[in-house]
């Protein structure tokens, strides 16, 4: 089949904008993720012991994962029928929103119960804007790019999702830093919550100067009736979409220990919240950078080996990431995140794009990414914080969520070592990936 990408002046526009425009979407959804570990226990469950309040806070950040599916198959869908640059739009815009109003809520001691439900109700909104917002922003630059530089180039949608979580950290840390304790619970947290607004803006004013993906408008051309693309890629991809939930295990589950939880572990040990917020930062803006680095390398070697090899560091770094962090000494705290960050997850998210990417025919690709992406978000990511915390409460030590991740890891390997290659690199005249195989069919059905 023809490479259908756009020119390189248009790759390059694309990775920039779906860069910048995922790095303001995910600031905004992991601000919630920071403050559920640090301030929402003390300021919307007052009433609880104070453990049973981080799980509480913990749920609420995991009720926007359990409304990421529902965004990943609404925008999905039109994103299949209308296209991926509009969809990119209205999520943007639907999250700055909802942010926003996050910083405007009143507490438990002003308004009692109606303060964790109205929290909960925006956290569904945010939910279902970053679930849409993911296949979107890889679909973006990977329909765009050529084939044989597609790792590179999509991992650039990726390196977005790191730099928002070091934006989301550094404002938090800012506003701790520059308040009393007090003041910061007064009023201090919701700085960062209303700056995003201004965030918004900005991705606003780059996505909408991007070009529609060549892919899409070459699908749009020839309009025909067909199932629901939900319903599409269930029929004609299932096996791609377990593929793409299992891979997903450890990338997504391990990222929320390693980012949310160790914020929570770090002080039921003892160690003060500013030296584990300086160590995520420090890591995810190295594997921020190193996420390309990654992409690039399946480009050469397959997406398969790359991924699996970042499957394989989260198992092998299990205890000593705990073990480092109960030492309560600083540097090796910053070792420990530095590695499990950069190499273990690293490896995995940068190659991921390009991966789901080639799993999934052109017509179906946005819905069929946020299906398999979204479902392992909602039953992975959003709980493992819950499950370790519980975990910790139950045996006192870190040694059973050590254990939890090294079963993560073990469901990722076995996912992806199940996958066929769809690096077209790698192929050589082998079987051809999904997008590949399914154009070809449509080209002899015309």
């Amino acid at each position: 089949m023809a490479d259908e990408t756009g020119a390189p002046r248009e790759v390059r526009k694309a990775a920039i904008a779906s860069l910048f425009g995922s790095a303001l979407e995910w600031y905004d959804f992991f601000l919630y993720g920071t403050a559920a570990a640090l301030v929402f226990n003390t300021l919307f469950f007052p009433t609880f012991d104070p453990l049973v309040g981080t799980i509480a806070a913990f749920g609420t950040n995991a009720v926007g994962f359990l409304a990421r599916p529902l965004g990943g198959i609404i925008f999905g869908h039109f994103g299949d029928r209308l296209g991926r640059k509009s969809m990119l739009v209205i999520t943007l815009v639907i999250m700055g929103v909802a942010t926003f109003l996050i910083g405007l809520l009143p507490t438990y001691a002003a308004i009692g119960v109606w303060a964790p439900v109205l929290l909960v109700v925006l956290r569904v909104v945010q939910g279902i804007a970053v679930g849409g917002e993911w296949g979107g922003g890889v679909l973006i630059v990977s329909e765009h790019a050529p084939s044989h530089r597609r790792g590179f180039y999509s991992a650039w949608s990726q390196t977005g999702v790191g730099l928002g979580f070091v934006l989301s950290a550094s404002v938090f840390a800012l506003a701790q830093g520059v308040t009393t304790k007090e003041s910061f619970l007064a009023w201090g947290w919701r700085v960062p919550f209303m700056v995003g607004i201004l965030l918004t803006a900005v991705g606003l004013l780059i996505r909408l100067r991007i070009m529609e993906t060549p892919a899409f408008r070459k699908a749009a051309a020839k309009p025909e009736k067909s199932a629901p693309p939900i319903l599409d890629v269930l029929r004609t991809h299932p096996r791609s979409v377990l593929i793409a939930f299992g891979a997903r295990v450890a990338e997504t589950g391990a990222s929320y220990l390693f980012l949310t939880f160790s914020l929570s572990y770090a002080a039921k040990i003892g160690v003060g919240n500013g030296v584990v917020l300086a160590a995520v930062v420090v890591g995810m803006l190295a594997e921020s950078f190193a996420m390309p680095m990654f992409g690039a390398l399946s480009d050469r070697l397959g997406r398969r080996p790359v991924y699996i090899g970042g499957a394989v560091a989260v198992i092998v770094w299990a205890y000593p990431f705990f073990a480092m962090f109960d030492s309560r000494n600083p540097v090796l705290i910053f070792v420990a995140i530095f590695v499990a960050v950069v190499i273990g997850h690293g490896a995995m998210i940068g190659t991921q794009p390009a991966f789901f990417t080639e799993l999934f025919a052109s017509r179906v690709a946005y819905s069929g990414l946020a299906l398999g992406h979204e479902l392992a978000s909602m039953i992975v990511g959003g709980f493992s914080p819950i499950v370790a915390t519980a975990l910790l409460a139950w045996a006192g030590a870190s040694w059973p969520i050590a254990l939890f991740l090294i079963g993560m890891g073990a469901v990722t390997v076995i996912a992806v070592a199940a996958a066929p290659e769809t690096n077209p690199n790698v192929l050589k005249g082998r079987e051809a990936p999904a997008r590949e195989r399914q154009a070809e069919a449509e080209t002899e059905a015309v």
